[in-house]
């Protein structure tokens, strides 16, 4: 890990598909980044393969110029309402009686933890631990080198449907790069925005998505709770479009014109002192900077957040809280409530998680970043920054969470792109 590792990550979104090339040490050092429009991608599961590989193909190719590096092996990101979690405890007996804990026994009581039932549509991809036992001991983070008989585990599995995941691999396979891992975006977005201190008091971090919003619960340091609620920032923008009779292009302008107001120009007058801009008691919004198509130039402030952009809101973190309640760590979460993903940008966010949640809220950007850093100091590339710095942490090709069926020729398997080549180029040639 002193020279760093390097890592592909692709965060396939609803709206957009965010490419990023970054080594990985004790922080991110981002060599190449591009977003691209998602197409193909409907609540973040892929909805037509062709379209989706050549959204995926031109964010990577532009990341790969921007980085001048080849990508073969890349980790993504899995959303979507399909996704589900639950607890479970896995028990095993210490390899070695009054021995010391070993790597294998942790290997081992994963895996008892990982043994719950699941219907076959579904596949486990992340088997966190929560907290280890020995001998009744509770609350061990690390219990390699400690002597035992029992050792238990608390973790949290997250699952996914696995035809999304199916769907995913044929997706990457078509774009010519394997895939290590498949990470909730909710997860991975909790890597990059939240501390170890708000971690370990308890915090819900919330992933507003175009189309969904991810929840993850952090108690005592560990995820504790998973779910994906099927509505997202763009439910805003349909609102907007049907309010205000508009396409949904134009509605997006307005709702990020809200949300990101032009500053105000600072005159200085002769004697080198600031005017005060005149104040308008009018509350009507000038949009005629925006160009849109349906020539609509003024529209109310009030009209706009207080009538159409606050109720969705509200309703929002609303399901919010029903979640925080269904997940039954409602009271442990002091830190309480970190926004991140594009819908963070939102005009009045804060207030209204505020109002409907009574917790303290805090707008998160990722941290621990370096190297081309403007790209992504923004909510919205929180989940592909903390793809990164999993896949810069795990030895994903040694524990691919599932059973990939790589593709094969003449009974041969193999995972690189170049061999691929290779043999199809060989095979050619044979009668």
């Amino acid at each position: 890990m002193n020279d760093g590792k390097i890592v592909v990550a692709i965060d396939i979104g609803t709206s957009k598909i965010v490419a990023l090339i970054a080594k990985v040490d004790e922080q991110v050092n981002v060599l190449g980044v591009s977003e691209t429009p998602a197409n193909g991608i409907k609540k973040g599961q892929i909805v037509d393969i062709d379209e989706a590989v050549i959204s995926i193909n031109n964010a990577l190719e532009a990341a790969e110029r921007m980085a001048g590096y080849s990508a073969s092996h890349i980790v993504a990101s899995i959303g979507g309402s399909h996704i589900e979690s639950q607890n479970s405890r896995g028990v095993v007996a210490v390899a070695r009686p009054e021995g010391e804990i070993t790597e294998n026994d942790l290997t081992r009581v994963l895996d008892a933890a990982r043994a719950v039932s699941l219907p076959s549509s579904r596949e486990i991809i992340h088997v966190l631990p929560r907290s280890y036992i020995v001998d009744g001991q509770e609350g061990i983070k690390d219990p390699i080198g400690m002597t035992g008989v029992r050792l238990e585990v608390e973790t949290h599995i997250v699952s996914a449907n696995s035809v999304s995941i199916k769907n995913m691999e044929k997706a990457f396979s078509e774009v010519g790069v394997d895939l290590d891992a498949v990470v909730f975006s909710g997860y991975a977005s909790s890597l990059a925005t939240l501390s170890d201190t708000e971690k370990e008091l308890g915090v819900v971090l919330v992933d507003i998505g175009a189309g969904t919003t991810d929840i993850s619960v952090y108690v005592d340091g560990s995820v504790s709770y998973s779910s994906v609620l099927p509505i997202g920032a763009r439910h805003i923008t349909n609102d907007l479009a049907i309010g205000l009779r508009i396409s949904l292009e134009s509605a997006e302008k307005i709702k990020l014109f809200l949300s990101n107001p032009p500053r105000k120009q600072v005159r200085i007058n002769e004697e080198g002192v600031e005017e005060k801009p005149e104040e308008h008691p009018s509350d009507e919004i000038d949009l005629s900077s925006l160009n849109l198509a349906e020539d609509l130039k003024k529209v109310s402030k009030k009209t706009l957040i207080d009538g159409i952009v606050r109720p969705r809101l509200n309703e929002l973190f609303t399901m919010i809280g029903i979640e925080i309640k269904k997940s039954g760590f409602a009271g442990q979460t002091p830190s309480g409530i970190v926004i991140t993903g594009g819908g963070a940008r939102t005009v009045g966010i804060t207030d209204a998680a505020k109002r409907m949640l009574a917790m303290p809220v805090r707008v998160a950007t990722p941290i621990n970043i370096k190297g081309i850093i403007d790209e992504v100091q923004n909510p919205s590339f929180s989940t592909v920054i903390g793809l990164a710095i999993y896949g810069g942490t795990v030895d994903v090709q040694s524990s691919l969470p599932f059973g990939f069926s790589l593709p094969s020729i003449s009974g041969l398997k193999f995972n690189n792109k170049i061999l691929s080549k290779a043999l199809s180029f060989i095979k050619s040639f044979l009668p």
